[in-house]
């Protein structure tokens, strides 16, 4: 499983970091980022999660 982000329309809540902290982290320049990839097995349903409560809908899990 992969996760990515369109990063030039996040908003920088933190959401995907705070409930899926071992994928998504906010980067130095304030944006979320995908640094764990491939997904760990163990994290696939909270990246899922994440997606899904994106409020700006720029997270992908495939």
């Amino acid at each position: 499983m992969r996760a990515s982000i369109d990063r030039s329309g996040c908003i920088a809540c933190e959401l995907c970091a705070t409930t899926c902290p071992k994928v998504f982290r906010m980067a130095d320049d304030g944006l979320a980022e995908v640094y764990t990839d491939p997904v760990p097995e163990d994290a696939e349903d909270l990246a899922r999660e994440a997606a899904e409560g994106c409020p700006v809908g720029v997270i992908t899990v495939e």
